[in-house]
């Protein structure tokens, strides 16, 4: 695949994420969405990389520093790291005086995709939590709705990391006449972008999310239907690569 056809299979990508932002889809049309849009993303990616392989110029490593901003700044960043990790690439996230940033390590392809789809999950997710039902007997309405958006961001990060391996197991399939070669890319291109982020922060450790709210059931079944198409750190040491955290 060159690149002006991964360019049109990420603009359906695009297109079928932009339908899942409007409030008007319904769940079941949501669903279906969901199901191409995880499949084309992960094509893509797989697609990118073995291009690259032929053609270096094409995706090579980068970083960026993406700043999370309140309300639920957290929350936010447990959702973009752990996007971050599905998608092949390194996230470290850092507390800072300014607030909170996430130093994001990956390929150009990858943080092309974790860009179009983290914007697009946000906006799905803020859709959900308004039409949320408080409980009435919810004693915390913030607690609540923390643990909804923690909920939330975990089915999604688990669904597309599902459709990220499922994509990989089928490209690097023995049996294929590509899959040897495929899981040797994969697994260089990995290996490269570890290497980018240790050497930036030699120093890491991980961190558990919490949340004590009772939303995190109803977040999480919501963000099965959402369409998808850790630590704190601080600069040299701190925590968690790859990982997520929200406080």
């Amino acid at each position: 695949m060159n690149t002006e056809a991964s360019s049109r299979l990420l603009d359906r990508v695009r297109k079928l994420l932009a339908k899942a932002e409007d409030e008007s889809v319904t769940p079941p049309e949501a669903q279906a969405l969901t199901a191409k849009a995880a499949e084309l993303m992960a094509k893509y990616g797989i697609d990118r990389a073995l291009l690259a392989a032929d053609r270096p110029d094409t995706d090579r490593p980068g970083n960026r520093m993406m700043d999370i901003d309140n309300p639920w700044a957290r929350v936010k960043a447990h959702l973009l790291c752990g996007l971050g990790s599905a998608l092949r690439c390194q996230a470290v996230l850092l507390s800072t005086r300014t607030g909170t940033k996430v130093h994001v390590f990956g390929f150009h392809s990858d943080l092309e995709r974790l860009d179009v789809l983290y914007t697009s999950v946000l906006i799905q997710m803020w859709h959900g939590l308004t039409g949320a039902q408080l409980p009435g007997w919810c004693r915390s309405p913030r607690a609540w709705r923390r643990s909804w958006l923690l909920g939330f961001a975990s089915a999604v990060i688990a669904r597309v990391r599902a459709a990220e391996q499922a994509a990989a197991c089928q490209a690097t399939n023995p049996a294929t006449s590509d899959g040897s070669r495929t899981a040797l890319v994969l697994a260089d291109r990995a290996q490269v972008i570890r290497g980018e982020a240790e050497r930036a922060y030699p120093l890491t450790r991980k961190a558990r999310v919490t949340y004590s709210g009772s939303g995190y059931r109803d977040g999480y079944a919501q963000g099965q239907r959402a369409d998808i198409g850790a630590g704190r750190v601080t600069r040299g040491r701190g925590r968690a690569l790859s990982g997520a955290a929200a406080g």
